[in-house]
Parts: structure tokens; sequence; C-alpha cells
């Protein structure tokens, strides 16, 4: 039971956040238009209801509460369609209240995401919306009309069609009432169960129903989604009971009461027991019918959408996190079984025929394996509408948000990583970046409302975000002059590129405000961004013009657990450069190599000087090979780090599983020692997988 309970809590917190989040763009997209189209308020009545009856179902009184009062806002909304003829100041007190109840609701769901006790205090929310709702009704003529008609019934609609009952099993049942639910609701089998018990409390146990296992059985949801669930009752004088209960059931899309044709005499009094039913609940049904036919209307624009709906499952993301671990152990393997030594020499054809085929597959697998865990971005950046919204309203500033490239799909471990790094560069651009005055904008020649720009884009193995605006960009005089004020130069002033100032901004501790304020001035922020972003193996790069605005680029690989590597043997150890790592290599003769002051190896490339890192001085690896011209040069970026990596030689390009350190390591202090994990090869050795920034560190530690 504790089992299925915890898959049910998983399932409502994934439904719940989900909708929420639609709200929100919902919201946000109607606050830009001014207005709220009828899809609009049809689909933020049927969130409100979803939560709303999922949340009652699992016994979360306060965000029942809070999302039925809101049902019943958009109930008027939807009745009256008054929401055009608002004025500007109620306008926007009805879009800071569903924001506000949003953002609460969020609060609660993620308080139960942690086990903790959700918030008994509602009442300011419900108040809230009361005195929204009686400003709507100032202007009816009778209160208590209004509060009569939000007080609605769910759609529900007792027809008498000849429906077939080919489904079910036969019986001897006279009356035979077929229940829908809402679509899209979710758990239809435990929401079946509950109407079940619902009867049983009205009439007792003196039914049937099918399918009869919905509280154990789940497979019986995709029953009762196609075909409906069915009770069976036998005695007139229980249907108004039942249909009683049945009504006060939540999600209940539709029911009807159907005589049961397999017995003969009972289709006149099926039709007389329906006419009385629909005589007194003929007014109801008709408005209820005609707002189901709008909300299907809706609801059905795309019948493809639809079946992308219904072929999407959540899963965990522990057991992707397995799987993916799982495919990795199959390409080791397979690579150290097609590559075993106790092979060579031997003419095997049929195993090579073999062995190419499995190579085939397993690379297949791996492909889907890794695509399982590509989440599109847009999830990320759909947050950035509302952070600008908001500090918009505070700061008193016009800006919009111009969205590119959302459907890019990067690996779910490294959306979740930055996210926040993304939400403080959205806050520079809105603090800092767009002018405080409309009017300097205007005299400088531009639009008077800003834009931030968040793109998106691939570029091989990589993902390109960048998040630019169009505000005073930044001072480099001013970066270098704080710069100085703070310790932080490490040459003369006059030898700064414009490039290394503004990478000054990325220091710890660095900040251009003077003042402390609400989102910024705290020296606490771009640093930690770069942390964030070199963690999942990116770069942060900065380039501003000023008066022109600021344009921040993050290149982050599409993936942590696979990556493309270039395979570098020094001595008898191999080791693993990653590829995006890699600008180029080439030999080089000893004629081109200097020496600085301090005797440390440097050499030319396109105009600028690079250090020569001798990996095996720094690692202490005995090796032949120590002339210069006799090994190779690669040339590495990492950040605003370059430097050129003295090795052996290559072995050859191969995509590796990358496998973490074990955690005792950490005493060693590895990580800084130029070392990001470790990978098997093919012939069952370990590569060192190399850290590109931080052995550019260890390499300026051991100076």
């Amino acid at each position: 039971m504790n089992n299925n309970m915890d898959s049910m809590i998983d399932m409502y917190l994934f439904e719940t956040n989900s909708l929420l989040e639609q709200l929100e763009n919902i919201m946000l997209e109607a606050e830009k238009a001014k207005s709220f189209s009828s899809e609009d308020i049809d689909e933020i009545f049927r969130i409100m209801h979803t939560i709303k009856g999922s949340s009652a179902m699992m016994e979360f009184d306060s965000i029942t509460k809070i999302a039925h009062r809101v049902e019943d806002l958009f109930f008027i909304f939807r009745q009256n369609n008054t929401t055009n003829s608002f004025s500007e100041s109620m306008r926007k007190e009805l879009f800071d209240l569903i924001l506000k109840t949003n953002d609460f609701m969020r609060t609660e769901v993620a308080k139960i995401e942690q086990n903790e006790p959700i918030s008994d205090n509602i009442d300011n929310f419900i108040n809230d919306i009361n005195t929204f709702i009686e400003k709507l009704d100032s202007g009816a003529t009778d209160t208590a009309k209004t509060e009569k008609t939000v007080d609605h019934d769910v759609k529900n609609t007792v027809t008498q069609n000849s429906t077939s009952l080919q489904s079910i099993p036969e019986t001897t049942a006279p009356y035979i009432v077929k229940i829908q639910f809402d679509d899209g609701c979710g758990m239809e089998h435990l929401r079946a169960f509950m109407v079940k018990n619902s009867i049983s409390e009205v009439i007792g146990n003196s039914f049937k129903f099918y399918p009869e296992d919905v509280e154990s059985n789940p497979d019986s949801c995709n029953y009762i989604i196609d075909n409906g669930f069915f009770i069976f009752l036998d005695d007139e004088t229980l249907v108004d009971s039942a249909i009683s209960a049945i009504k006060s059931s939540l999600n209940i899309a539709s029911f009807e009461i159907i005589p049961n044709p397999a017995l003969d005499g009972l289709q006149e009094q099926g039709t007389s027991l329906s006419a009385p039913l629909m005589e007194n609940q003929s007014s109801s049904v008709s408005s209820s019918q005609n707002k189901g036919a709008k909300a299907n209307n809706h609801s059905n624009t795309s019948s493809s959408a639809q079946q992308t709906k219904q072929s999407i499952i959540s899963v965990n993301l522990s057991k992707l996190d397995k799987l993916m671990a799982i495919v990795g152990e199959i390409v080791i393997t397979e690579s150290m079984v097609t590559s075993s030594p106790e092979l060579k020499g031997l003419k095997l054809d049929n195993f090579t025929k073999s062995a190419r085929q499995l190579r085939k597959l397993t690379d297949e697998l791996q492909d889907i394996a890794m695509s399982m865990r590509m989440v599109p971005i847009s999830g990320v950046f759909n947050k950035m509408n509302r952070i600008v919204r908001d500090m918009g309203q505070n700061l008193n500033k016009d800006v919009r948000l111009t969205i590119i490239g959302e459907n890019t799909e990067l690996d779910k471990t490294i959306v979740d990583s930055i996210n926040d790094p993304l939400i403080h560069i959205v806050r520079n651009s809105m603090d800092h970046g767009i002018e405080e005055r409309v009017e300097d904008r205007v005299a400088a020649g531009k639009e008077p409302q800003g834009e931030i720009i968040l793109e998106a884009k691939h570029t091989g193995s990589d993902i390109i975000i960048t998040i630019a605006d169009d505000g005073v960009g930044v001072d480099p005089e001013k970066v270098l002059a704080k710069a100085k004020r703070n310790g932080l130069l490490t040459k003369p002033e006059s030898e700064y590129t414009k490039r290394e100032i503004l990478a000054l901004l990325l220091a710890p501790g660095f900040s251009t405000n003077e003042t402390v304020t609400e989102y910024s001035g705290r020296g606490v922020g771009m640093d930690v961004v770069k942390q964030n972003i070199e963690k999942v193996g990116g770069i942060v790069s900065i380039d501003s013009e000023l008066g022109e605005g600021t344009c921040i680029t993050l290149k982050i690989p599409l993936t942590l657990a696979i990556v493309d590597g270039m395979e570098i043997a020094v001595g008898k150890s191999t080791f693993t450069m990653p590829i995006t790592n890699i600008r180029q290599s080439f030999k080089c003769s000893r004629e081109e190599i200097i020496l600085d002051s301090l005797g440390n190896e440097l050499i030319e490339r396109m105009g600028n000087y690079y250090s020569v890192v001798r990996l095996h001085d720094l690692y202490h690896i005995e090796t032949e090979v120590t002339d210069i011209e006799d090994g190779i040069l690669v040339w590495i970026e990492a950040s605003d780090k370059s430097y050129c990596l003295f090795v052996d030689s290559f072995i050859g390009e191969q995509q590796v599983v990358v496998k973490p350190l074990p955690t005792y390591l950490n005493s060693f202090n590895i990580k800084n020692s130029g070392v990001a994990g470790c990978t098997i090869l093919g012939d069952g050795n370990i590569s060192i997988i190399l850290d590109a920034l931080s052995l550019h560190t260890a390499f300026m530690n051991s100076l």
C-alpha cells in the first residue's frame, strides 16, 4: 500500500507541477496581450478543476480550497466573458492575484516533495479572491443569483443513448450507469474506486461495478479511458441515490443511464425513468453540455497533440541514470570483447561480421538511452518570463523577453544545473543592463521598450546559450578601476585586453553596483555562475559594447555521460582529452620555443604566445619522449585559458563513457590536479579523463 501511495504522490506532484507551469505561461502571455482569449479562460478553468480534484483525492485541503475558489472565479469569466472590459487597474490586480496564488500553490507542492506539512493559513488568499469576485458582482442586480451560478456542478450529462455494451460482461441488472471521467485527469482507476466508495456510502453494497479490479489494477485505467466505468443497479429506487453520489464526485465529465437491452420489456421503463431525470435537470444539463462542448472543442483542436499526450509517460530520473550506466557498461564490454588480445592474428570472418552488427546495435542503444535523457530547454527559458515581468514592475522598467530556440534539447541533469545561472544572468540584465529611464534610451536612439534575448542553438556536441540585452553595456574603464581597488589585477592595467577586462566580471566578490539592492550589489553572483557552468563542463564568456548592450555566452556540452575524446599517450600512461577543448595539434621545432624571464617555455600561435605544459613533467611520468621535436603539441582552450599540451603521441579519437572517481580520492585534492574522471578502454585499461581548465590551474600552481 505504501508503494501505491508513493506512486500516487509522484504522479500528483508531476501532474500538478506541470499544470502550474502551464498556468503561469498562460497568465504571462495573456498579460502581454492585455486580454484573455476564450481558450485561455477554458484552459485555466480546466487546470484549476484538475488540481482541485487531484488535491482533494490526496487530501491536500489548502490547495483544494484555493484551486476551487480560482475555478469559481474563472467560471464567472466563462459565463459572462467580462475580462476584456476590465479597467487597467483591475486587470493588473487579476494578474497579480492569480500569479501570487500560483506561487503559493507551487510552494505548497514543494513542501509535499520535501515531506513537510503544508500550510493551513489560506484565509488571506481566499479573502483576496472573494474580494475580487465581489468587485465583479458589484454590477450585478442579484448577488445571490451570481453565487448560485458559481456553485456549479461538474459537467454532467444524463442521457438515454443506446450505447454499445459489448465491452462489459453479461448482467441481469436492469439499470446500467456509464461514467466518463475528464480527459487527461489521470489515475482514472483510482477515481473510479472513489466513485464506487461514494455510492457505497449512500446505498451500501447492493450494486456491482465493472471493471471490478479498479483498486488493485492500474491497467484498468486504459479500459476506463476507452469505454468508461460501469455501475449495475438492480432496483429503480437506488438510481436517484446513486446519481446524487456520482454528481458529487470529482472529475466526472459525463454519465448516462442505460436500460439493459438484454432484458425484455425494460426499454419503456428506462424511458420513463430517464424522462423525469432529464426534466428536473434540463437547465443545468443544457448549460453544462454547452460548456462541456466548448471545452471539448478546445481540447480536441489537434488530435495528434492528444495522441502525443497519451503516448508520454513520466519516468524517475534515477531509473534513466541506471539505464545510462548499464548502457555504458555494455559499450565498454563490447569494446573489450572485440579488442581482446586473444583474437589477434585469427581469421574469424563470421565473428567480425557479428561484431560489426553488435557495434551498430550498441551505438543505436547508446543514442536512444542518451535521447531519453534529453529535454527541451524551454522549461528553463519560460521561467525567465516571470522574472522579467516581476522585476520590470518592481524596477519600473518596460522590458520584453524574446526567446529563440526554446525547443533545443539538453541532458536533464545539465538543464537542472543551468537554471540558477540563467536566473542570475537575466536578473543582471534587468538590473544592470537596461537603462533606468526611458528618456535615456530614446536619447540614445533606442526603442523605449528594452529587450532581452534568450537564444539556444546546437553546434556539434555542444549547445550555445546567449543572453543579450540592448542596454547601457559595460564600461571597461570602470571595471578595470573597480578591479584595481579590489586588488584583483595580476599585471599592469595597460596590458589588459578588453576581453580580459570583461572576464574580471566573473571574479569572486566583484560587483559593479555601488549600493546593495534586492537584486544585486552583494558581490555574489557571476563567479558562482561561472563555477556552476564549469561544473557541467561549460564555458562562460562576456562581450559588451558601451551604450549598445551586453551579451553573455554559455557553451555547454549536450551530455555528461558520454564524451568524444582524443586518446593521448605519455610514457606508458593513457589520457583522454575532450575533443571540445582541442583547438589544434601540431609538430614544432626547437627554434619555435622561447623562454620567458623565469625560464618557462612559450610558443607563438596566430600572434599570441602560449605556455607549453609538459604532461610528463606535471605528473612525474617516465617517458623517452622529452625532445620537443619528437612529441606532439596540442593547443587546448578552456574558458578564458589557452595553452599547449606536450604529449608523446595520439592514439586516436574515441567516444568514452565517463566514470566518476572514487570518493576516497577527494582527500587528495585530485580534481584540482587536472583530473575530471576516468574511463575504461576496450583493452580493459583505465584512461584518465583530463579537465582542461583545472589542468592549467595545476600547471600555474606548480611554477
